[in-house]
């Protein structure tokens, strides 16, 4: 009962007080952070349209952790540095032999020189891609390949559900720790929360290392809401690895009626670029967990003795709120400017901001072909809203967007000129590129490029284009809708 008076006198005060409340923390956004304008003002609009409650919506989404040292690395990151430059050296004194054999060095020369020097991203030649844009097809290989694992399983997701698709994962983990395998499983704090924590300590006690990014630090209250590790990452023995959209629950094996149908892309990588995601995963891991994987160099020995049917040109890149580079948003921006012909983007969340839409409506004022595909039903409405109103700016400069009728489309990727593709984790969104720790695949190949192209091609069959006149046309509640959430997209 004294809890309750006190929390109603907590209450009380801060009604009686909130325009100096609003104040001091209205200075403190536009004063004491740098951020971008159109944030620092959706954030005023917050405080003063929503008294008080502004005050909480800032406090637990508004936090910046941008300045933090998040992770401490300095232990191999003279040993990346070393590797960089070894290579930039070597690509810089072959290139033009290079250019002559593949004509993507020569277009794309800028792209990797700029992922070596702003993420450390290696390029790799000697890899092997599939791709897997149905999750019961995706799910069977990795069950398969976790199988064939003799040293060890890295195994990240943003959301580990306790249903039927980790009951089929979990009996092989634990066999493999009975023969003698290694076995890590990290997961973030707030996608985690779908797995009873009785659960994660049985998952424990059968000899499976867990780690969990950002727990709640009051039961399943999590302060650090905006800041999500959203990265899925499976790394078996050093050489071979899993990337992309799915996460782990039967929504992303078509099992949920909800969703329906689920259409995503992941990419399973053997290979050189396989070594990418195992740092990306040991940074994480090392973070959440503080077991320093770099002290053991078995973890990252290149793969060798692979018999590969093809090489693939591969660079593993990431971006994240501890990261002054927005890497990932980089690259898309990049390929949209490079394009020639055409660009095709897979989202399920168009939230842009103004470098990557400007991009867009060039390109298709330019003349070239720029397609869009998103959901056409939300599973955040605020989100989806806002997209809806980005689109309309690129039909208004003659781009053509669709909606995914078959489902739910959760894939993440750009495909430019038939040459490169960037897939992985991030979404066409702030969020993405600021807010959460993201991680994806470039890859430099006509053929794996040709294959993401024909499956998007193949998904318009089942689209529904949004037409410009269409658009027009539109009611107003929805125009309220979409401006209402466009204004606050920075906060999204």
């Amino acid at each position: 009962m004294e809890e309750w008076k006190h929390l109603f006198g907590v209450w009380e005060w801060m009604t009686q007080n909130f325009i100096a409340i609003n104040m001091i923390v209205s200075i403190f956004i536009v004063f004491f952070q740098r951020r971008d304008p159109k944030t620092v003002w959706a954030w005023l609009l917050c405080l003063n349209f929503i008294p008080i409650f502004g005050v909480f919506f800032y406090l637990i989404f508004g936090q910046d952790f941008r300045k933090q040292k998040m992770f401490h690395v300095k232990e191999v990151e003279d040993s990346l540095n070393r590797s960089v430059r070894s290579q930039e050296r070597i690509i810089r004194r072959y290139s033009q032999e290079l250019m002559e054999e593949e004509p993507l060095f020569r277009d794309y020369r800028d792209l990797i020189y700029y992922n070596l020097e702003t993420g450390g991203s290696v390029m790799t030649m000697e890899n092997q891609v599939m791709v897997f844009s149905d999750g019961e097809k995706k799910f069977e290989s990795l069950r398969r390949d976790l199988r064939e694992a003799r040293q060890y399983i890295h195994f990240q997701y943003y959301i580990i559900k306790n249903d039927e698709v980790f009951a089929s994962i979990l009996p092989i983990l634990k066999e493999k720790v009975e023969e003698g395998v290694e076995v890590r499983i990290l997961y973030d704090g707030m996608g985690g929360r779908f797995m009873p924590h009785r659960q994660w300590k049985e998952i424990q006690n059968a000899g499976i290392q867990c780690g969990e990014f950002f727990p709640p630090v009051l039961g399943r209250l999590n302060f650090r809401i905006n800041y999500r590790n959203h990265r899925k990452i499976v790394v078996i023995d050093g050489k071979l690895a899993y990337v992309g959209g799915f996460n782990v629950g039967k929504e992303y094996v078509s099992k949920d009626v909800k969703f329906g149908y689920w259409r995503d892309t992941h990419l399973r990588i053997l290979g050189q670029a396989a070594l990418g995601l195992q740092i990306r995963f040991a940074l994480d891991w090392n973070y959440a967990t503080k077991e320093n994987l770099f002290l053991n160099a078995k973890y990252f020995q290149e793969a060798a003795g692979l018999e590969l049917e093809r090489n693939i040109g591969i660079q593993i890149i990431d971006s994240g709120p501890d990261t002054k580079n927005r890497q990932i948003r980089d690259n898309y921006l990049q390929l949209m400017h490079k394009a020639r012909h055409h660009i095709y983007i897979h989202t399920p969340y168009f939230v842009p901001d103004d470098a990557v839409l400007s991009a867009l409506v060039i390109a298709a004022q330019s003349g070239i072909d720029v397609r869009l595909m998103i959901p056409c039903k939300p599973d955040h409405p605020f989100v989806y809203w806002a997209t809806y109103s980005y689109m309309g700016d690129l039909l208004e400069a003659g781009g053509r967007c669709y909606t995914y009728e078959n489902g739910f489309l959760h894939a993440k990727g750009v495909m430019a000129d038939g040459m490169v593709s960037c897939y992985g984790t991030a979404n066409m969104d702030i969020r993405s590129f600021e807010l959460n720790f993201e991680v994806n695949a470039v890859i430099y190949n006509e053929e794996i490029t040709g294959i993401l192209e024909e499956e998007f091609l193949k998904d318009i069959e089942h689209c529904h284009e949004v037409t410009k006149e269409e658009y027009e046309n539109r009611s107003l509640w929805l125009r309220i809708k979409e401006q209402s959430c466009r204004l606050l997209s920075p906060l999204l």
